[in-house]
């Protein structure tokens, strides 16, 4: 059952992959940026409700959310007492190795953001991130959106939840996505990525997590063994 329902999954994630592919090939990123910006840049560039609020505002909730998952792994509190204490440690690390996938990801980028490109009065030019050996002239490092997986880090968490407490697990898949959405949106808002980029990091840390839960089952599946061989093996009569 376990390999029947990671191959369902797993078809979703790949089936997945060429839609984001095809948006990319589409280039309508750059005129959906071009919606909220002009030559003389984004005007919402500066907005006190999406850099105070939408940014750094959200930013400080996620990172408060990851420091009251790590704290539960010993104390939890609410639905979380439904989960081992290895469920629990899971849930935790799937949301911190999103967001370091991202961050490394983004590390290495040579994708500029929209403002800083000359469409929009920056000094670089548009080329596709997946345009392998191009590079735009800008500063780089915009790629993937690292402030849409201060929610969709949390997508990973739905496969641990789901086995537990599957109604909790529904509302807090629906709260990872909408909320990366509406993160990536504020971004884009503010010229600060492509709708690419806001898609690619709600791919990435869904797979993210999926790996880990892969491994995570899997080595459980192991740890599980000799004890189920040590209970159902016969005894012998002293």
């Amino acid at each position: 059952m376990l390999r029947t329902s990671y191959g369902r999954l797993a078809g979703w994630t790949l089936l997945a992959l060429p839609l984001l592919l095809l948006w990319d090939a589409s280039g309508l990123d750059l005129p959906l940026a071009g919606l909220f910006g002009t030559r003389a840049g984004f005007a919402l560039r500066d907005n006190w409700f999406l850099v105070q609020i939408m940014h750094e505002g959200t930013k400080a909730v996620s990172w408060m959310v990851v420091l009251l998952l790590l704290a539960s792994i010993v104390w939890p509190i609410g639905f979380l007492r439904r989960l081992d204490r290895g469920e629990r440690a899971q849930l935790a690390l799937s949301v911190i190795a999103s967001v370091l996938m991202i961050s490394l990801i983004k590390y290495g980028s040579r994708t500029s953001c929209p403002w800083d490109v000359d469409t929009f009065g920056g000094v670089a030019r548009y080329v596709s991130h997946w345009s392998w050996g191009k590079f735009d002239g800008g500063p780089g490092k915009c790629f993937p959106a690292g402030h849409a997986s201060a929610a969709f880090a949390f997508v990973g968490g739905y496969l641990v939840l789901a086995r537990r407490v599957p109604g909790v697990a529904r509302w807090w898949l629906a709260a990872a996505i909408v909320g990366g959405l509406l993160l990536g949106l504020a971004q884009q808002l503010r010229g600060a990525h492509y709708m690419s980029h806001t898609l690619w990091t709600a791919w990435i840390c869904w797979t993210t997590g999926l790996v880990i839960d892969c491994a995570c089952q899997w080595w459980r599946s192991r740890g599980a063994k000799p004890v189920v061989a040590a209970a159902t093996a016969p005894r012998t009569p002293l």
